[in-house]
Formats: structure tokens, sequence, C-alpha cells
């Protein structure tokens, strides 16, 4: 039996970063995963300085030999409708591939890396956990993702009463002619929310890679909304006419739509596995990476001691970082007013220039009014 202080489910950057807390604190880490890195991940992929900052990533060693393409404005606007840009003095994003950015990171974070190694068996020994019957350690971190096992071991009924964000996109390398057709600019995403205002695709591109994908709070007629989206994209002549058909799709939840359960003696639960990624936009690394870092200390501060109220404080600040996990509540005729006016009233406040930059960009997706969480 290999014997860990630690071992976390999933290599993900919400795995790693908390691995990478870990193990600067001295702690045994152990990293499983079922894929082997670097590995595709769906994501329209930038980073937020108060990421790089909470990691202390070094901009010029991480773009030594990965994709890091700053981001200095965005555009948005309604599909089939108007956009406007917002711009900024410096930097407010890095753009990044997540084959290169989680690899980057599960690289430095300093764990034992089992990968390629699916999770066949987890036992809760009582006083810890021994995992695919090889692996052993007084604490199991769940950060597998959405469909989580450390998460579904808990009783999570994955899928079942939970309202998922549904996801589909492309990322590829542009051939010469595609290069000459994309007018879409490096330093500026493009985000166009769809007319209901329930997901919003996006068009990024990185030096010569493009991504291009939509999410929406449910997957009905899902392809259908995408088709559209890509057809209005060429129309506008934002991305090449020749573009792979085939994308990859992926499901999360919104924190605060969701009631996963975040820890109980020797356990936690970290990530997208919680359900933690933001509510107006979906955007998910920052919470995760942050979750991760809270963990990270919760452990350390528990000194070994592991049961259920020695965790609790992982909890309690995640609560003080990302709001209340409160699902909105209201009878049908509530609910059936919020749906016929939010659409109307949204889409004309999207196509507001100071309301696109101030709220959707800076608050909604970029968060740029909290300060980086630091340890």
């Amino acid at each position: 039996m290999d014997k860990y202080d630690v071992i976390i489910v999933g290599g993900g950057p919400a795995g790693s970063s908390c691995a990478w807390h870990l193990t600067r604190n001295g702690l045994k880490t152990a990293i499983i995963d079922k894929s082997t890195f670097p590995r595709n991940k769906v994501c329209a992929g930038w980073i937020t300085p108060e990421v790089v900052q909470s990691l202390q990533i070094d901009l010029d060693d991480y773009a030594k030999d990965n994709i890091l393409q700053p981001i200095s404005s965005f555009i948005t606007g309604i599909i089939g409708g108007s956009y406007t840009k917002s711009s900024y003095a410096s930097p407010v994003s890095y753009g990044i591939r997540r084959c290169e950015f989680d690899d980057y990171l599960l690289q430095r974070s300093g764990a034992t890396t089992i990968l390629g190694e699916k999770i066949k068996s987890l036992e809760n020994t009582g006083d810890g956990w021994q995992v695919n019957e090889r692996y052993s350690a007084p604490l199991l971190i769940g950060a597998g993702g959405h469909f989580c096992p450390v998460v579904r071991k808990m009783g999570a009924k994955l899928g079942q009463r939970e309202a998922v964000i549904s996801a589909q996109e492309i990322e590829f390398a542009m051939t010469d002619e595609q290069l000459v057709q994309c007018n879409a600019a490096g330093d500026t995403p493009e985000l166009f929310f769809c007319r209901d205002l329930k997901g919003y695709g996006w068009v990024f591109r990185k030096q010569n890679y493009l991504n291009i994908g939509l999410g929406r709070q449910d997957n009905h007629k899902l392809n259908a909304h995408i088709a559209e989206f890509v057809r209005w994209l060429k129309t506008e002549n934002k991305i090449p006419q020749d573009i792979p058909e085939k994308m990859l799709g992926h499901a999360y939840l919104l924190y605060g739509d969701n009631h996963r359960p975040l820890l109980d003696d020797n356990v936690m639960i970290i990530g997208d596995a919680a359900g933690l990624a933001y509510a107006q936009s979906g955007e998910g690394i920052r919470p995760a990476i942050e979750s991760a870092l809270i963990a990270a200390d919760t452990v350390v501060n528990a000194a070994g001691n592991y049961r259920k109220e020695n965790l609790q404080p992982y909890a309690a600040q995640l609560e003080a970082r990302l709001g209340k996990r409160k699902l909105r509540t209201g009878d049908a005729e509530d609910s059936a007013l919020w749906d016929f006016f939010m659409p109307k009233l949204g889409r004309v406040a999207i196509a507001n220039r100071w309301f696109a930059k101030n709220v959707v960009i800076d608050r909604w997706f970029l968060h740029r009014h909290v300060a980086a969480l630091q340890y």
C-alpha cells in the first residue's frame, strides 16, 4: 500500500493548485487522474491577473513554452444583434490553452502524479481512505470535475435535481488560409448572449489557435443553438468558413444552483466537483482555484485531524468568498414574470456600452471588484 498524507482525485487546476499549496507545507500528496497529461479540456480558456497572483505564476516563465495571449478588450452583444467593445489600458486577462495550462500547474504541483488510472474503488476505513486497493491517506480530496467519483461516493445524485450547464466547444490550429479569413483579434475575446439570455457563445483567438463554443442552462436544442451561432459568426465574417464541424461537450454547475456536499470526516470536495462556477458567467477557473487554496489552507491548519468539524472552516471561508449557497425561490407566477421580462430588459442592457463594460465584463466575467486570494 502506497501511503500519503493526502490523495487528490483529479489533476485539473483545482487539484493541482491544492496539491501545490499542500506540498509547499510539507504534506506528502498524490494526484490520481484517469487521463494522461497534457490532455484536451473543453474551455474558452483565459485567466485573470488575480489567478496569476494567487498562484504566483511567473508569466515570462510560463510564456516560454506555452501560449499566453494578453487580453485588453472584449466585444459583447446578442447573437444576431448589435454588439459593443469594451477596452482597457492594460491586460485584464490572459488567454491560455487548457491543455498547456493544466499540464503546467500539474508539473509544478510537487505532488506524486498517478496518471492514466481510473478510480475503481474508494473505501472509507474510518480513519482515512483506500483508493484502488493500492493507495491510502487519512484525507481524500475530490477534484474530478462534474462527474467526480468522490462526490458520488459521498452520496450526491449526479444529474438529479441539478441545474446543469451544457456547453460545446472546439479549439483548433488554423491553416494559413483560415488565418487570413479570421477577423477575430487575439486581444479581444467576443461574447454573444443567446436572445433568451439562458446562455452565451464565444469566439477567442490565441495566436494561430481559434476557440469557438456555446453554453446554455440546459441542453434542450443545444446543437441547434450552436449551429445558429456558427452560421451568424460566418455571416459576420468573424471566423473562417471551413471550421471543423465536430465539437466537444461538457457539463458543469453554477454556484448557488446545487447542493453538492463540500466535506465530511476525512473528505473534501473542490472545484467543478463542488459546483462553483460563477452564476452570471459560468466561468469556473478562478473559483475552482480559490476553492483549492482555501481547502489546502484548511488542511494545513487541521494539523492531521480531519474530522468534519476541523474541516468546516473550508465551507465557511468558501461561502464568505462566493456568497451563501442558496437557490432562488419563488412561486410559478414569479418565475414566469422573471422569464418574460428578463430577456427583454437584458438585451437592452447588454447592448449598452457602460453596462457591458462595468457590469458584464468587470463584474460578471472578470470579478475585478474582488481582490486576489493569497495565502
